[in-house]
């Protein structure tokens, strides 16, 4: 078998892990500072009187070019016989994609030029997650992965409150502000391309399909759809949380109530992660911190549908944050423990990113509805819970992890 196709048996070290966790940050951290600031200011910005719909479309359409690009990118790189390795040109590339949309961004005119921009983003950020998120299957052995996939979900919660210190606090404006994300994404990949080894692949693996039948795989079918289902809820939980704190919290800074929430969210995710991750690879179990990790974040939504206040979510952000920590770090390890073959590692990661995207595709949508029908905020927090307590129950029928 070819040295880029087998099941990797060494540790990988500190080094390593610290340039993955570097080119994570700066990706979430373009990814994460738009969504959760940006976009949300620039909706506003181009039709106040419509800003809620404005920043839907334009973040499902973006996500819906993400849900298409990534298994595309990992089919590409599963096939790529580069003399620079079959990872490292997406990674390189796709943050090059990336900040030149956030640079479209930086200008936009109307809303037509902003969706360009975060489709644009949302590709290359896709194509460089894609890279990224293979390098854990082929590199780092299954005793190890829910520390490196701890890393990574600390490094996604460090681009979050990063993001938001460096768009609210270290520079001024929606330009500077995209600009300067676009500046992190390029040096993170840079880091980690010129830093760290990639495989060469010496012979391109017969072509798959991209269908991966359920009836062949089941435990990657429960496993896709339990990932798909707690990263709605996620979506639905967060997505509009600069919006409720101005519109029901009524929070005098609405900006600044997001930073103080998404520092209280990343303590916890980091302790989650680090602590959680560490114990299920010293017990080599994956699905009880699965459950463990639904039932906060579930009730972390429920706390906002019986008790919408600023309080609330002081007491929520935390609990949300350690459990998704717990979530990210276990779950990296039980996703690449189902994949099909070792041929096509990028493509089936592709095919369960997808369960990443189309949630940023239906999220928007489902809120429209339930924010205009059902219960406002309420609801929308309820119906968070309800889809990450089903995340639980799908992920209990993956049978080949404990």
């Amino acid at each position: 078998m070819s040295e880029a196709l087998a099941e990797p048996v060494v540790r990988v070290r500190r080094g390593w892990m610290a340039w993955l966790f570097v080119a994570n940050l700066g990706l979430w951290l373009a990814l994460y500072a738009p969504i959760q600031v940006l976009l949300p200011q620039q909706a506003e910005l181009l039709d106040k009187a419509n800003k809620e719909l404005v920043f839907g479309i334009v973040t499902g359409v973006g996500a819906l070019v993400s849900l298409l690009v990534v298994p595309l990118i990992g089919f590409l790189s599963d096939r790529t016989t580069s003399r620079f390795g079959r990872r490292h040109p997406w990674t390189v590339g796709g943050a090059a994609v990336g900040a030149v949309g956030l640079g479209v961004l930086a200008n936009a005119p109307s809303v037509l030029v902003m969706t360009i921009g975060w489709c644009l983003v949302q590709a290359g950020i896709g194509g460089m997650l894609a890279a990224l998120t293979s390098a854990v299957p082929d590199r780092v052995p299954v005793a190890q992965r829910a520390q490196v996939g701890g890393l990574i979900g600390i490094s996604q919660m460090l681009g979050t409150v990063m993001g938001a210190v460096v768009v609210t606090l270290l520079v001024s404006g929606l330009s500077a502000g995209y600009l300067a994300c676009a500046v992190i994404v390029v040096t993170g990949a840079l880091f980690f391309v010129f830093r760290t080894p990639d495989t060469r692949l010496v012979a391109k693996p017969v072509t798959p399909t991209f269908w991966i039948s359920p009836r062949e795989h089941p435990d990657f079918a429960w496993a896709w759809c339990g990932h798909l289902m707690i990263n709605l809820g996620n979506a639905l939980g967060t997505l509009y949380l600069l919006f409720f704190l101005g519109d029901v919290v009524h929070h005098p800074s609405p900006e600044d109530g997001l930073l103080v929430l998404m520092a209280l969210y990343g303590v916890a995710l980091a302790a989650g992660a680090v602590l959680f991750g560490a114990r299920s690879d010293r017990t080599g179990r994956r699905k009880p911190y699965v459950h463990l990790a639904a039932a906060v974040m579930a009730l972390a939504a429920l706390l906002l549908v019986v008790w919408p206040t600023w309080t609330s979510a002081l007491v929520a952000a935390p609990l949300l944050g350690v459990g998704f920590g717990i979530y990210w770090a276990v779950a990296i390890a039980l996703l690449t423990q189902v994949l099909p073959t070792a041929t096509d590692r990028a493509k089936d990661l592709g095919v369960l990113n997808v369960a990443n995207a189309l949630p940023q595709v239906i999220a928007p949508l489902l809120a429209a509805v339930i924010l205009a029908n059902l219960g406002g905020y309420r609801g929308l927090f309820a119906v968070s819970a309800l889809a990450t307590t089903l995340a639980a129950v799908l992920m209990s029928r993956v049978r080949s992890v404990v």
